[in-house]
Formats: structure tokens, C-alpha cells, sequence
């Protein structure tokens, strides 16, 4: 697998991204991960970076995105944190990450078990913790639909907040970003949200939450 140059990146659309990563997690799943030498690309990614993705995801050891996406040296932003939210620091990377040095698209990737998920489920307060989940209680109460046990004893809750979570910081990129949202508009990049099965490895890619202008 060759190490991503300027040029290379500068061919890849934010559909094509997509379809980057996509075919990187069928691989992980079923264990046919590239050949690559690590090395080889320390060597020639030294002099200058050029990844095609920004993925925010979790801090969770289960979901290292180089990984499950089967992805190399050189070719993406990882940005996690718990519970896979967003602050002004994550938004300026990730504005890094696509303005200035050329990423495609932004994916907010939550995963199934999720610990911080489930502390905010359960409304925990600890140090500065606190703060942390407290920007995922929102999600908490939009999700309407479980009237019983909502909390982190029920994982079909726990699941659903999940999914609400990631939808959120989706929009909430969009509404805190104009750097990012004209991007977006104008197709010079996309974003898109997902799930990662930490039983199976797979991800899932919530269609409703896809922007990418299809004109480009």
C-alpha cells in the first residue's frame, strides 16, 4: 500500500474517502489487512502529511481507527476522546485537519459498550468527569423512546443514547464551525456518522447523518 502524497490526496473526493474506509473496516473484519511496511512510510510520511480522513472517535482500546479501518502511516487524523464529543480544541483540529492540510471527509465514530455513554446514562459525577459527561446528557434526554430502566442496566438504552450522541456532535461540528459547514457545502469535504460493534468490528454508517455534495 502506497503512502499517501499530496497529489494522491488531492485525486480522492469525499465520496471516494468514504469508500476508503469502508473497504479498510470488510478487511479488518475479515482479517485481510494490507501489507504494508510501517517503516517504510515513517520514512517518507517525515517530511509532510497528507491524510484523507479526520475521525473522532472514542478513547476506548477497542476502537483504535487505524485499525479497524485498516489504515496506515500518513493517512488519517485520529482525534478521541470519551465518549466521542466535541470542544473547541477538537473543533480547531479538525478544522486543521481539513482546511489546511487537505482531509476529505469527517467522521464521528461511537461504538457499542460505550463506558462514558454509560456514565452519562447513569448521570455519574466524579472530578473532572463531570464536565466531560455532562455534554452527553443531552443526548440522554433526547431519547424518548425507553420509558423504563434509563440507565446503563439496559443496553438497548445505552445503544440508543449512543446513536443520538453521535448524531448530535454531527450537528453540533456543523453549528460551531463555519470553517467546516462551508467546506461541506461546497463539497470540498464531507462528514458522516457511525458505529463501531466492538464484538464483530464492524462499522455502520448512519445514512442520515451523510453530507457529502455530490457535485464533487
Amino acid at each position: 500500500m502506497k503512502t499517501l502524497t499530496k497529489e494522491m490526496q488531492a485525486a480522492i473526493t469525499p465520496t471516494m474517502a468514504l469508500e476508503l474506509l469502508k473497504e479498510g473496516n470488510k478487511r479488518f473484519v475479515n482479517n485481510l489487512k494490507v501489507n504494508r511496511n510501517l517503516l517504510q512510510q515513517a520514512n517518507e510520511t517525515s517530511d509532510g502529511q497528507h491524510p484523507f480522513a479526520v475521525i473522532l472517535s472514542c478513547i476506548d482500546s477497542r476502537t483504535s481507527v487505524e485499525l479497524i479501518f485498516d489504515q496506515g502511516l500518513g493517512d488519517v487524523f485520529s482525534v478521541r476522546i470519551a465518549g466521542n464529543i466535541i470542544n473547541e480544541d477538537i473543533l480547531g483540529s479538525m478544522e486543521f485537519g481539513c482546511k489546511v492540510a487537505g482531509a476529505k471527509i469527517i467522521v464521528v465514530l461511537g461504538h457499542s459498550k460505550c463506558g462514558a455513554v454509560r456514565g452519562a446514562c447513569d448521570h455519574v459525577e466524579m472530578g473532572n468527569l463531570t464536565a466531560l459527561l455532562t455534554k452527553i446528557q443531552p443526548a440522554v434526554y433526547d431519547e424518548k423512546t425507553v420509558v423504563e430502566n434509563r440507565d446503563s442496566s439496559n443496553s438497548e438504552f445505552v445503544e440508543k443514547v449512543a446513536a443520538i450522541n453521535v448524531r448530535r456532535t454531527v450537528q453540533a461540528i456543523l453549528q460551531r464551525s463555519p470553517i467546516l459547514k462551508d467546506m461541506i457545502a461546497t463539497g470540498a469535504c464531507g462528514i458522516v456518522g457511525g458505529n463501531h460493534d466492538i464484538s464483530t468490528g464492524e462499522v455502520s454508517f448512519y445514512d442520515d447523518t451523510l453530507m457529502i455534495n455530490a457535485a464533487k
